[in-house]
């Protein structure tokens, strides 16, 4: 686009130029040369001429335009190897010179023959020594620039926050509604009309399951928009063409821009494949999780047999399952384990233990 206007403005200007010249400054340089030519007469020769000149305008434009965005480019990469305070000393003390040599200007000036000349080159002299000075001095108005950053720190500073889609599993999961409480998340929370019509289908479900759910999705919404600080904007916005409504949070989300916010696995996968931004909220609560090394002991209670023979399987208070080997014997006991591996999966993190009392035993035997 900027070659496009460049092109034009330059003919435009070439014409006008080759015009000027064929009708005014041709002849006129041949009077004041004393050749004499028979020059054709009327205004068809200056339009030939500036004709001429636009069109040698029209072709030499990249080549100008070339030039000059390497010029700019070299300018930017110097401009920025200088700092900015240095920039702003120079030009005050520039301005500072300039404002001498003007005064001086005025009787200088008056000095025949070479008064105009002089006040010139003094001017020159006075904005060279002007920036030096200052630039030379620029740790002595080292306050200049902490009052600036000083009221730069303090002003008001508008930040731009990335809105987040929720999605119809997250806010069945019920968590975002907390995690919203502490401050974590910025900006506005937008839920899709679409993601509120999924809700309402399942909150009508036969099934009392599917049916609690999403009534206790409504409730949360309900809540959000009540008692949350935070905005929670519903939006009507539906593509008809897209049949999933994961297909179509992912469009939303590449149209505003946005994050969407999930738990569902499958979703953050594909979001990933789309360039798309998720915040998981499973992958959050892992996060917050205390770090659990081989070695630690803690204590377990054991609630149930676990897959293999002999395993018994325990909870901490945050959902972490721990797999007692050997621990089948203890269902229903508090008993230390030891721990002896941690896996951490996509769907959570998972312990591998054994009973403290146990291994101290082999310990002993081996010895």
């Amino acid at each position: 686009m900027f070659k496009i206007i460049m092109r034009i403005l330059l003919t435009i200007t070439g014409f006008v130029c080759g015009f000027e010249l064929f009708k005014v400054a041709f002849p006129s340089l041949m009077a004041a040369t004393g050749i004499t030519l028979p020059l054709p007469t009327g205004t068809w020769f200056p339009v030939i001429g500036g004709t001429a000149f636009g069109f040698i305008f029209y072709f030499i434009t990249p080549s100008i335009v070339d030039y000059i965005r390497k010029f700019a480019a070299w300018t930017d990469i110097k401009m920025k190897s200088i700092p900015t305070q240095d920039i702003v000393l120079g030009v005050a003390g520039l301005i500072i010179a300039l404002m001498i040599g003007v005064l001086l200007s005025f009787p200088l000036s008056r000095i025949p023959w070479v008064g105009p000349y002089l006040s010139l080159m003094i001017t020159l002299v006075l904005a060279y020594l002007g920036v030096t000075f200052i630039l030379n001095r620029k740790d002595e108005f080292s306050f200049i620039s902490s009052q600036l950053l000083k009221r730069t720190s303090l002003a008001p500073q508008e930040k731009k926050h990335t809105v987040k889609i929720l999605d119809t599993s997250v806010i069945i999961d019920g968590r975002i509604m907390d995690i919203s409480k502490t401050g974590f998340l910025e900006g506005e929370l937008i839920v899709p009309g679409f993601v509120l019509e999924e809700l309402r289908h399942i909150a009508d479900s036969p099934d009392l399951l599917k049916r609690n759910r999403g009534r206790r999705g409504l409730d949360i919404l309900n809540k959000m928009q009540k008692e949350m600080d935070i905005t929670v904007r519903i939006i009507n916005k539906d593509y008809e063409d897209i049949a999933e409504v994961d297909s179509k949070l992912i469009k939303l989300a590449q149209e505003l821009s946005g994050r969407i916010v999930t738990n569902d696995f499958n979703l953050n996968k594909v979001c990933e494949l789309q360039g798309v931004s998720v915040l998981n909220i499973n992958e959050l609560a892992n996060a917050v999780k205390p770090v659990v090394l081989p070695g630690e002991e803690m204590s377990a209670q054991i609630i149930k047999d676990g897959k293999e023979a002999g395993q018994g399987v325990a909870y901490l208070d945050d959902g972490t399952m721990i797999v007692v080997e050997g621990g089948k014997r203890f269902i229903g006991e508090t008993v230390e384990v030891l721990v002896t591996s941690v896996l951490q999966t996509a769907a959570g993190r998972m312990i591998f233990a054994k009973p403290k009392a146990s291994f101290h035993e082999r310990v002993s035997l081996k010895q």
